[in-house]
């Protein structure tokens, strides 16, 4: 891109405190498969969103082992869980305004796809891709401590973020019963925000249910219902 283009993708090169050697990686990072797909039939910046999932994973894992010494593994791995998830990835990103960087085919602009969580998650991530291509890992590091660091320097708080996780507990003091997730649907749409429904039940009572593009991020949301209905009812 030339002109205007690279004078808008300068600020939010500022905004992420890298100017980029490749500006090609960030443009390709920005395309949504949707506007990709109108263009020239490609897949946009599914390949970068693959890569930066990756070592966002890395990242984080390597800064919570360092930040918390005496944490096993299970403590670890929820903190991952609750750092690099979908809504707290797109909290990041609208607090960067990715959002309004975005290029989206016509009917994802239409359909206010620029504040959808899925894609600003998926975005943040392929900017993390880009990032580590342009970079190397120690830019990622500095990105991520920067960008993360109330959260990583939370300690056993941010554990309590994952929805599935406080629901255990609960289910686990309150009913002496550890909740089961259940599979309601599944749409076989790839990519589809709400492919897999889910269902969270205890003792045989549904508690909750979600949907998510992913089992996972279905189960979170299926868990987050679960204890929306514990709240109601307190």
């Amino acid at each position: 891109m030339s002109g205007p283009a690279e004078r808008h993708e300068a600020g939010l090169e500022k905004t992420l405190g890298h100017v980029f050697s490749d500006t090609s990686l960030l443009q390709l990072a920005l395309t949504h498969p949707s506007r990709s797909h109108e263009e020239d039939g490609s897949r946009g910046n599914e390949r970068l969103e693959f890569l930066g999932d990756a070592v966002l994973d890395l990242v984080v894992a390597k800064l919570l082992y360092e930040a918390h010494p005496n944490w096993p593994e299970g403590h670890l791995s929820r903190a991952r869980a609750a750092l690099v998830n979908t809504s707290e990835l797109a909290r990041r990103a609208r607090a960067l305004d990715v959002g309004g960087h975005i290029r989206l085919g016509r009917t994802e602009e239409r359909s206010g796809g620029d504040d959808k969580e899925r894609i600003l998650a998926n975005v943040f991530e392929a900017i993390v891709g880009a990032l580590y291509l342009d970079a190397g890992l120690e830019a990622v590091f500095s990105f991520v401590r920067r960008e993360f660091a109330e959260l990583l320097a939370e300690g056993e708080a941010s554990l309590e973020r994952d929805p599935k996780t406080q629901f255990q507990e609960w289910t686990h003091r309150e009913l002496a019963a550890t909740p089961r997730y259940r599979m309601q649907g599944d749409t076989a749409v790839e990519d589809a925000d709400d492919r897999f429904r889910i269902s969270v039940e205890v003792a045989g009572d549904e508690w909750g249910a979600g949907t998510g593009r992913t089992k996972r991020a279905a189960e979170q949301e299926a868990a987050r219902a679960a204890l929306a209905k514990v709240a109601a009812d307190e």
